[in-house]
Parts: structure tokens; sequence; C-alpha cells
């Protein structure tokens, strides 16, 4: 496919406040995905884009579904519809993002695992845009608390996912219920065969855009350890300890497997948890805030619940079993080396997953070496420890506070030095705030004793007893 003719956002025929939400964005050119889909999404066509995790996917069907918007029709336009609620609150503040200098643009998220009230709340004075998952969204339609009846854009994002078996129902009968003059524009990393058919039926000649799908980009360093299947566990230690990354994301392929490596790494004092389908949803939300901010190391997870995470910077990814299918693969490697950093990938091989590596090396075009890991004699582990603790504030976006807010606090009357405070990520009604491990007792007595912005506020800490 040829190159679009300039890289430039100013290029495109998008509306002035568009492009000056890019401008402040500091996004100053296009990424191969955004110039090969936009064009064709601004010209109201149905795409299909297929590009790896990390591309700026979001922000390109985010300004062509934008670009459709009319502020002043207080109706459902567009709907996006993905796997996860982390997912789904990732894309709805990139695409607030890119609207912000839009006048009065409302957008709602619709995701399961929680509260429905609040959302219908939201849902009375109808929002311009929906985010949600399948099964939240059909529930609101049953219920006739949301109408498609305007709607201009359809995305489906992670779109293998939503078209599998999981989602597909749920999903296919959302799109029967909106108009067929809608634009649905398909994104994912990875496009089964079946995917494609069932495009075909709910695309209109759709314009397939392949950009940016090799297997890593060329930061990321791969490196493939043949392993007896006794010896995994003691071999992904190995790994962990002589490469220390300040993050990794651990494949596991099934709920059990994943359970039982982060028991055993535990055990071998790794600062490690585990992301499954049996975890509540308030228990994800934590962990996956833990490992964003660096209170986690190491984050052990199934294929399908890593589905939607977002870490742009992500040190490592490991696979303790090759993936039966070499897309999942391209799709584990392009979690690492994104926007520019540096990246590794470790993959665990046993003799029995033979055909595997010879899928991914088709898949891949390449020949794969199998390296040695010396079983014999194995250095001890090394656990790598975590220098942050994570405290969570009962107070949240409700509470009008903000990132600002808690740090002025932690600085103020706790009297700590700005750079002993990580990452605050505020919600609805939670906040959270990465503190460096040695300052942690201190910055919790005095949040406890002390106000916020005035207030009174329940500070708790999340995996540490202090």
């Amino acid at each position: 496919m040829e190159d679009s003719p300039s890289s430039e956002f100013s290029s495109l025929p998008l509306h002035p406040a568009l492009l000056q939400a890019v401008a402040s964005l500091n996004y100053e050119r296009m990424t191969p995905i955004q110039a090969l889909s936009l064009p064709p999404m601004l010209a109201q066509r149905d795409v299909i884009g297929q590009a790896r995790t990390g591309s700026g996917k979001t922000a390109a069907y985010g300004l062509g579904l934008l670009s459709r918007i009319d502020p002043e029709l207080n109706k459902v336009q567009a709907l996006v519809l993905c796997p996860t609620r982390e997912l789904a609150d990732q894309i709805a503040k990139e695409i607030r993002r890119l609207a912000r200098c839009l006048p009065n643009i409302k957008l709602t998220i619709l995701s399961g695992g929680i509260d429905k009230r609040p959302q219908l709340a939201s849902l009375e004075h109808d929002p311009h845009i929906v985010v949600g998952m399948a099964g939240r969204v059909q529930e609101h339609l049953a219920l006739g608390t949301l109408k498609l009846d305007h709607l201009k854009v359809l995305v489906l994002d992670e779109a293998d996912r939503m078209l599998d078996s999981d989602f597909e129902e749920a999903t296919r009968e959302i799109v029967l219920q909106a108009p067929k003059t809608r634009q649905t524009l398909f994104f994912s990393a990875t496009f089964p065969e079946s995917v494609r058919a069932l495009s075909h039926k709910l695309q209109k000649q759709p314009l397939e855009v392949t950009v940016d799908t090799a297997a890593a980009a060329p930061e990321v360093q791969q490196h493939f350890y043949s392993v007896d299947p006794e010896r995994r566990l003691t071999a992904l230690a190995h790994l962990l300890s002589v490469h220390r990354p300040e993050s990794a994301l651990v494949f596991c392929h099934t709920k059990r497997d994943a359970q039982d490596v982060e028991r055993q790494l535990a055990q071998r004092g790794f600062s490690v948890l585990g992301l499954h389908g049996d975890i509540e949803q308030r228990e994800r939300d934590e962990v996956l805030e833990r490992f964003a901010n660096g209170s986690c190391r190491v984050l052990v997870a199934t294929d399908v619940a890593a589905r939607g995470l977002d870490i742009k910077t992500l040190a490592a990814v490991i696979s303790y079993e090759l993936p039966s299918d070499a897309d999942v693969h391209v799709h584990r490697v392009g979690r690492t080396g994104r926007a520019g950093s540096s990246g590794l990938a470790l993959h665990l091989c046993s003799p029995r997953e033979g055909e595997r590596l010879a899928a991914i090396e088709q898949r891949l075009g390449i020949q794969i070496k199998l390296q040695k890991l010396p079983m014999t004699a194995l250095s001890p582990d090394r656990p790598l420890p975590a220098t942050v603790v994570t405290l969570c504030i009962d107070g949240g976006r409700r509470d009008k506070l903000r990132p600002g807010d808690v740090l002025g606090a932690l600085t103020g009357e706790a009297g700590l030095v700005k750079e002993a405070i990580g990452k605050i990520n505020t919600y609805d009604t939670r906040t959270y705030v990465a503190i460096d491990k040695k300052l942690a007792k201190r910055a919790l007595q005095r949040l406890r004793e002390g106000k916020i912005k005035g207030k009174n506020f329940r500070v708790r800490p999340i995996g540490w007893d202090g």
C-alpha cells in the first residue's frame, strides 16, 4: 500500500478545533496507521485498520468519529465497543483529550462490573459519544435507556476479540440495532480470517489498512529459550533475576497456570501480582494501578485478561509458554518497546511446543534459534523488590479532588519532597498515589491526620502492611 502523501495533521480536512487539540497534545506528525486510515475515514468510508499495540489507533478513529459529531444534536452519534473496562477508560480518556477544544461534547462510559445507576443518570441527557462493553451496552439498549437512532459511527476496538466466541452474539445484536447508514470501523492488532469474513457482513466495502504488524519494533530484543517443562518456573525466575526488568508482563495459557506462577514467584520473594478472570473488578483495578505505578514489578496474566492493558513503558514481556496462535505472539511482543523506548521479549519453549514455534517462524518469515539456559547451574534467585507503595484515597472526581490537590497535601502538610511522589491517578470515587516505600508510613500518617482540600478522606495502603 502506498504511503500517504503527507504525515502532517494539517494536511487533513479536520475541524480547526481538532487541529488545535492535536497541536496542544504535541502530536506533531501522524503515525503510519493514522496517515493511512484517517483520509478514508474522513471520507466516510468503512475501514479495517490493523496495527500493533501503541501505534496510535485510538487517536486515528477518535479524530475520525469526532469529525462526524454535531455538538448541537444531543443524541448518541458515535459508539465504540471494546472488550474490557480498562480499555474503555483509556479510549474515553484519549477521545476526551482530542475533543478538548470542541464545544460541549459529552461522552459516557458504559462498562460492566460496576453499578449501573450512575450510567442511567448519565444517559438521561443523551451523550454524543458512548464507549462501552458489549454486554452492558446491550443491557441499556434492552432497557431503552440507550438509543442508536442517530448513530453515525460505530467502532469495534480489539475487533478480533469483539467478534470471537465471548462477545460475538452481543456485538452482532448491537450492530443490527444501529442504522444501516452508519460508518463502521474495525481496529485491532490481529485479524483472523473468521473476523474478516464477518466484516463483510457488518461493513460496506471496507478499505483494509495494514501497517506496523511486524513481530516487534526494531527496539525490541527477542530471545527464545528451550526449557524442560518441569523446570519452567525455575527458568522464569532465572530470567527475571538476570535481566531485572523494571516491569515484566508474564503470559500464561490458562487461569490456573497464571495463579500457580503468581503463587510460586511470590514464594520466591518476587514482587508479583496476577490478573485473571476470578478477581473482582475493584481488585483488578488495584492490581493494574500497582503494576502501572511500579509498586508491583511482575504481572502474571492470561492473554484474555491482559486485553485492553495500556502500559506505555513496559520493560519486558515473557511467554511462560508459546501461544498456540502466531498472531497472539505478535500481540504479546507488541506490548513492549513502544513510543521509541527499548523493549525485551523472552519466550520459554519446551520440546512439545515445536509446532507453535514453527507457526511463529512462518508468521515472522525467519528462522528462530533456540538458546539453552544453563539449567544445571542456574544463578540463585535475585527477586525484584518494589521500591514504591500505593496509597488509596477514598475520594475522587466526584469530590472535586484533583492530582494537584493530593500533591499539594503531600508536599505541604506531609512535608514530602516532590521526587518521593510517583503517579497520581484520580477516578470518580478513588485516587491512587505512588509513594517512595521509605516515606510511605509518614505519608500515610500525615494524610490520615490532615486534610486534602479542606476535607478528611479515608486513606489506606494497598498490598503493604508497613
